[in-house]
């Protein structure tokens, strides 16, 4: 994830990363302009004068679909930043119940039990590890997927190695209270961390392998496509060639909304505004150990 100074205007608006949807988008604006030049063109060139009064009245129903457009790319961003923060707070409840499992650990364990502080030492960084691991496979993203995928036949897909780990743990806390190195009111206070992990675990899959339905996707990107291309038509007539650099703009804005939303929708893919779990798990890793 990229950390930045929100207040520098100047860099932001001069400076183009390989993210900015400007990159991205670039061979469509080149595409936009060329039709919107061409459409200019022939009217400008051959229309006759009522010929060019009835295509005037397109913008009337531009100016009726705008509300419409606005609307739909709202509700489709909003959608996809609250998946985007919703997995956000799961990883900040993650460093959370790690440090307090650990925390709790290291008040409850004798100084000399070194190998039981030694297991929970690793075994909870791993599980934040082996998470960020299973979010960003790719078997993850198609758990719920219908159609058959032959390439991924060679992965085990017997084997979820987050909830093994989660097992580890708690088998081994288990054993604890067998061996009376913890009591029962001890083993109750450390129950909700270790649920947590896997209650944690299934929110994450659920925005993982749940993306927004490809009905909406679809529609939206044939509405933002057929309402640009249009755009010429009756904007040429008043702005003459000026109409390339706003239908240009236009495009630009709408389609960069989509792009944007469709980036962040899944927070744990690795793109360069996605959550860094990685990064967050090597801080448990780091936080387990100055606790144990």
């Amino acid at each position: 994830m990229l950390t930045y100074n929100s207040k520098d205007w100047f860099k932001f608006i001069f400076f183009f990363r390989r993210s900015d949807t400007v990159v991205t988008l670039l061979p469509g604006i080149i595409g936009v302009g060329l039709f919107t030049w061409l459409i200019a063109f022939l009217e400008l060139k051959y229309l006759v004068l009522t010929e060019r009064e009835y295509i005037k009245n397109l913008s009337v129903m531009h100016s009726m679909l705008t509300f419409v457009i606005s609307m739909l790319l709202v509700f489709r961003t909003n959608s996809a930043y609250d998946r985007w923060w919703e997995g956000r707070k799961l990883w900040g409840a993650l460093v959370n119940n790690s440090r307090n499992l650990a925390l709790k650990l290291g008040a409850m364990l004798p100084q000399e039990d070194k190998h039981n502080r030694m297991f929970y030492k690793k075994m909870i960084p791993m599980y934040a590890h082996v998470l960020s691991l299973h979010l960003r496979s790719e078997i993850t993203r198609l758990a719920l997927d219908e159609k058959e995928h032959p390439e991924l036949a060679a992965i085990d897909h017997n084997k979820h190695i987050p909830n093994h780990v989660a097992a580890l743990i708690f088998r081994r806390t288990n054993r604890l209270y067998e061996e009376k190195k913890i009591t029962g009111d001890q083993l109750i206070v450390l129950n909700a961390e270790l649920l947590s992990f896997t209650d944690i675990c299934g929110a994450c899959e659920r925005i993982k392998n749940t993306p927004i339905p490809m009905s909406y996707s679809t529609f939206l990107k044939k509405f933002i496509f057929f309402f640009v291309l249009t755009l010429p038509f009756s904007f040429v007539l008043s702005l003459k060639y000026w109409a390339i650099p706003v239908v240009i703009f236009i495009f630009y804005a709408l389609t960069s909304l989509e792009i944007i939303a469709e980036e962040i929708e899944d927070p744990f893919d690795g793109d360069e505004n996605d959550l860094p779990i990685v990064k967050i798990s090597e801080n448990i890793n780091k936080h387990v150990a100055e606790l144990l």
